[in-house]
């Protein structure tokens, strides 16, 4: 299996995936979709997290559309040792860094000036989001204005606000739905 990068600096590289009966990487037209909507100048400089990384190709996506870094979170090892590789076949190894581990675990581990984007991308199984967007609204993990993208079973239905995160839009690709949400500094006036 192969994953092609389809903006950026590395557009056009592909990367070779182990094969896999639970692996399912965003596909390349979804992935598009996704930074069309986000625009060419959101990533610029930002930090990047990668939850349920999977084969890493969101996170190493932002990192060739000009993000300043990019970390991936991943329970399974060897998914880990393939997204190192990635990054370092690509030259982005010191842009990168990979913790294997249960995303509730290394969430709670994580120190940063505040991530600009969040991927997630959890096992369509998961229907019941409200647990991992209380994680991401944790204090200091998402800086002021940062987008949460959410992939999900189109059929599962998420909230239109998760604390401090409102719904921006949703759209649906086939069986695959995009929610992407904001941080709202007025949510968290209000909230707080």
């Amino acid at each position: 299996m192969t994953v092609r990068i389809t903006g950026g600096a590395h557009r056009g590289r592909r990367l070779r995936l182990p094969r896999s009966a639970n692996l399912r990487p965003t596909s390349d037209r979804v992935r598009s979709a996704v930074f069309s909507i986000l625009g060419a100048d959101s990533l610029q400089g930002t930090l990047a997290l990668d939850l349920y990384a999977g084969s890493g190709v969101l996170g190493l996506e932002a990192l060739s559309r000009g993000a300043a870094g990019a970390v991936f979170v991943e329970a399974d090892a060897r998914r880990c040792r393939h997204i190192r590789d990635a990054l370092a076949a690509l030259g982005l190894a010191d842009q990168g860094s990979v913790h294997n581990g249960r995303v509730e675990r290394v969430l709670d581990t994580l120190t940063t000036d505040g991530f600009g984007i969040a991927f997630a991308d959890p096992p369509y199984a998961l229907t019941d989001w409200q647990p991992l967007m209380g994680l991401l609204n944790r204090v200091g993990l998402l800086a002021d204005g940062a987008v949460v993208v959410a992939e999900h079973r189109h059929d599962t239905g998420l909230a239109d606000e998760y604390g401090v995160l409102a719904l921006l839009t949703r759209r649906r690709y086939g069986d695959t739905a995009i929610s992407i949400y904001a941080k709202s500094k007025e949510l968290e006036r209000i909230d707080g």
